[in-house]
């Protein structure tokens, strides 16, 4: 059986572990009573209220960046150092509220696709037919 840390355990009910991490504590948890002893203090813990900085930051998502920002990422729009930290939040991190935002934010973009196209196909034939009429008028 694996060892499982708190951290791990933390992350567990974070949902913040990749699925076959999650596999692993699920399994150890319906092997172990002290592990699962382990978890309900923890989960004990926190329903009195856990305070310490590292709670708050992760309860809050502190590092997580706007859903603005993220659709800037996905246009890659951002400065270089804000384009690097996201990635690195997105792919390292593996932030599953902002993993969830992209996603959303991707199939949104998807779906606007031929609608954008159909708007700008419009745009550029009434303006081409208005600039014709100005050329003629000019000669």
């Amino acid at each position: 059986m694996p060892d499982i840390t708190r951290a791990q355990l933390n992350a567990y009910l974070d949902d913040s572990l990749s699925d076959r991490e999650t596999a692993v504590v699920e399994q150890a948890l319906r092997d172990s009573e002290v592990l699962r002893r382990g978890l309900r203090a923890i989960m004990q813990e926190r329903d009195r209220g856990e305070h310490s900085i590292g709670a708050i930051w992760r309860r809050q998502r502190l590092s997580c960046p706007p859903r603005e920002q993220l659709g800037s990422y996905l246009l890659q729009v951002l400065d270089s150092d804000l384009q690097d930290y996201i990635e690195f939040h997105l792919k390292t991190i593996a932030c599953p509220f902002c993993l969830a935002n992209v996603t959303d934010l991707q199939a949104l973009q998807q779906e606007a696709e031929p609608q954008t196209r159909k708007r700008r196909q419009r745009i550029f034939d009434s303006s081409h037919g208005y600039l014709s009429v100005c050329r003629d008028t000019t000669k």
